[in-house]
């Protein structure tokens, strides 16, 4: 197992942001500590709260640092696959994705970093369904609604992946770069079912690793009903596509 000290050589942690002030510099802080030899891409979507002036200043202090300003907020679908252009025309071997809000915990990074680097696999994926996995201080509908939703998806897809709508996953360069030899086609949280379903369909190792989800302690979720709507249409367009 990689040692923190030695952690994150070559990996490229991408956190997208909107209005995440209260976060980006602890959580940067927590994950540098948990990978001090990984980098971190803020991709801010023009959030008012300032978050991108806070991941500027943090940048400048820090070269593992880097900020990639979006003038809009369209999703967090863009915000990842602009995350990954901008990853993939630079030398990153292992790229990350993470939500600022302390909902994936750093000190699940090592891991994830030393399945890859160990060639035991060639994406993985944080998971709340394995053994060892789950989520706190969710309320029993959500508990309900996520099983449900990862369920119907792993059923209509017919893919051997538990967690499917989990956000914290890792990805070797060249599992990345198969995955996006075609144009993704879902939009918002439907984005995850997507990766991980084009991961299996393209051949590759896929690995789930436990992980416990918590939920946000600072600033508003960005969960709602239309969200979850879209992903259950866009399962159906992915099975007949």
């Amino acid at each position: 197992m990689t040692q923190d000290s030695d952690c994150g050589a070559g990996a490229l942690i991408c956190i997208p942001t909107y209005n995440e002030a209260g976060n980006i510099a602890p959580i940067t802080e927590a994950v540098l500590a948990r990978a001090p030899l990984a980098h971190i891409l803020i991709a801010d979507d023009n959030s008012p709260d300032g978050t991108g002036e806070i991941a500027d200043t943090l940048s400048a202090k820090d070269a593992r640092i880097h900020v990639l300003h979006r003038l809009v907020k369209n999703g967090l679908a863009r915000a990842y696959l602009a995350s990954f252009d901008w990853a993939l025309s630079r030398d990153y071997r292992y790229i990350f994705t993470f939500d600022a809000d302390f909902s994936h915990d750093p000190q699940y990074i090592p891991r994830f970093f030393s399945v890859l680097a160990q060639g035991d696999a060639d994406v993985v994926v944080g998971s709340r369904l394995v053994p060892g996995g789950g989520s706190e201080n969710w309320p029993l509908h959500r508990k309900v609604l996520s099983r449900a939703g990862n369920l119907y998806s792993q059923k209509v897809l017919r893919v051997p992946v538990r967690d499917l709508t989990g956000g914290f996953n890792a990805f070797t360069r060249e599992a990345l770069t198969a995955i996006l030899q075609r144009e993704l086609g879902s939009a918002g949280y439907s984005f995850e079912i997507e990766l991980k379903y084009r991961a299996v369909r393209s051949g590759l190792i896929v690995k789930e690793e436990p992980i416990i989800f918590r939920e946000r302690e600072v600033g508003k979720s960005k969960m709602s009903f239309s969200i979850i709507l879209e992903g259950f249409r866009q399962v159906l367009k992915l099975k007949y596509k």
